[in-house]
């Protein structure tokens, strides 16, 4: 094992990333211009798609790190019957659950069940599809929606904040299903469907359009919140959450209703471009 790898699993990292809470919503303006210029030049990020590309007009890190697109930055694929991706980012995994488990990388994988931390809501999905992706932090932080879709019920798991970078995907084995989540089933018109937001070493933070920062707090046990009836749909390519700061959104889908283009790792992903389709 590597040292920075078995320094993963030393660090303390609820303490860590509510520092980093802290910090992201700091509104010392010369402190907060700094760090925020410091990511926009370290990491390349194109301003000119933000609705304020300005910097400095925003009133903290964690308010430039969500910032929302300019209207038309993005838009949904032409083909109506296209699943949409949900975030820019890039591939981690794309393909089939095999005997109900995702493949994670070199050779590891979990099991559905354990990601969603419900085997009963994780049947729909057996021999079905999922989609794995990636947000650094140079990109977009909010999450949209694949395909139209009713909220069901949520699950907040709790659990480590390993990083997702590549290598600690590729390093750390069951990591999406040992991370803090929350977990989002959406009944659709082709049936279930279920996103997965995971949290991530100081990148922990999670909000949903329908309740607001769901992460922090961190989970002691899991939090389950039943929304049926309560009339929360979100149509195609609709903002459904964001991450404050970044890590990775998993998608879920049953075998027969859908099909997944085939993309390899590492591939850049926007908004809106195809996922695949409804079948």
């Amino acid at each position: 094992m590597s040292p920075k790898v078995a320094l993963q699993y030393l660090l303390p990292h609820r303490l860590l990333s509510r520092l980093a809470y802290g910090v992201a919503r700091s509104r010392v303006g010369w402190f907060k211009d700094w760090l925020i210029a410091l990511v926009v030049r370290k990491f390349k990020v194109d301003m000119a798609e933000a609705a304020d590309p300005e910097p400095r007009n925003y009133p903290h890190f964690n308010a430039f790190f969500t910032r929302a697109l300019r209207d038309g930055a993005r838009t949904a694929d032409a083909n109506p019957d296209s699943l949409l991706m949900p975030a820019d980012g890039k591939v981690s995994q794309v393909g089939r659950i095999s005997e109900g488990r995702i493949f994670q990388a070199k050779g590891q994988s979990f099991t559905a069940a354990e990601l969603l931390g419900d085997e009963a809501m994780a049947a729909p999905y057996a021999d079905g599809w999922f989609a794995n992706i990636y947000l650094s932090p140079r990109d977009y932080h909010r999450v949209h929606m694949p395909w139209a879709g009713t909220l069901v019920e949520t699950l907040h798991v709790p659990g480590r904040l390993f990083t997702v970078a590549p290598w600690g995907v590729k390093a750390i084995p069951r990591l999406f299903a040992r991370n803090e989540r929350l977990v989002c089933h959406f009944e659709t018109g082709f049936g279930p469907m279920c996103s997965v937001m995971v949290g991530a070493l100081l990148v922990s933070g999670v909000e949903s359009v329908w309740n607001g920062e769901e992460i922090p707090p961190y989970a002691h046990k899991p939090v389950r919140r039943d929304w049926r009836g309560q009339g929360i749909t979100l149509g195609r390519m609709a903002e459904m959450a964001r991450f404050n700061y970044g890590s990775t959104v998993i998608l879920l889908f049953p075998r027969d209703a859908v099909f997944l283009d085939g993309f390899d790792t590492e591939t850049p992903t926007r908004v809106g471009q195809r996922l695949g389709e409804v079948t």
